[in-house]
């Protein structure tokens, strides 16, 4: 069920049981190949897969495309919310949910620098609301929910998730071929390197890659996109299906 198409009457209506997908994304710099809305359009469609499997089992929001993107500022086109703005943004959403009597609340993410803010603003929530028992309030970003995805993506070289890399162009690919500037092809790797693992460092792009991609993008093929599409979308689906089970009171549901 998606939200922006229904009647308030209707939604009032609901099962409160019913978990409310919220998913967030950004829209950014990515690289010299690759549009701003990157992020918004790979979560949307992983959304949109996910929501064709699950029909009337999960009430989905519109996608929130401002994100939490200040490590990309120096680069034309990048769109922020600051990090406190942010949270309480999120937060903000979560509760208006729950005055309406929902109790199963998952943020969907598609963009990494929303994961701690985003953490942080139902753990915040969840405070606020500690005499509770009945609640249900997580955050995932959808590429964590699935162990070592690579094996589902024939040809694969990327291990993990980089920025208008391998992974994030082949889906581009499959999904908006028109948006991808020609001449990803050549394009020079860029390694994602942490001398400081595993220890978390600070960090803006600019420090990390001029062209603003993180990966190898080169080695893209919208084929690889449509395998990634269906391991990340299964994953979602799995996330989920957990939620719609929970029974509403244990902690592993």
């Amino acid at each position: 069920m998606n939200l922006s198409e229904m009647t308030w009457p209707a939604v009032a209506a609901l099962d409160k049981r019913t978990p409310v997908i919220i998913p967030v994304a950004a829209l950014e710099q990515h690289g010299h190949h690759l549009p701003v809305f990157t992020d918004s359009l790979l979560m949307g469609e992983i959304v949109r897969r996910a929501s064709e499997r699950l029909g009337d089992q999960v009430l989905v929001a519109p996608l929130t495309w401002l994100g939490n993107s200040h490590h990309h500022l120096d680069f034309a086109g990048t769109l922020s919310a600051s990090p406190r703005t942010y949270l309480d943004l999120l937060a903000g959403l979560a509760e208006n949910f729950l005055t309406h009597g929902f109790k199963r609340i998952v943020f969907l993410n598609g963009h990494g620098g929303n994961d701690v803010p985003g953490k942080q603003a139902l753990f915040e929530v969840r405070q606020r609301e500690r005499q509770r028992t009945d609640l249900l309030l997580a955050f995932a970003t959808y590429w964590h929910l699935v162990e070592r995805p690579w094996e589902s993506v024939p040809g694969s070289h990327q291990r993990e998730m980089g920025h208008a890399c391998e992974w994030e162009t082949s889906m581009i690919l499959r999904l908006a071929p028109h948006l991808v500037v020609p001449g990803h092809e050549k394009l020079a790797p860029v390694p994602f390197g942490n001398a400081f693992s595993p220890a978390f460092r600070a960090w803006i792009t600019r420090e990390r890659t001029e062209p603003g991609h993180i990966g190898d993008p080169h080695l893209a093929t919208a084929a690889k996109g449509e395998a990634l599409f269906r391991v990340f979308t299964q994953g979602v689906v799995d996330l989920l299906e957990r939620v719609i089970r929970w029974d509403g009171v244990s902690w592993n549901g």
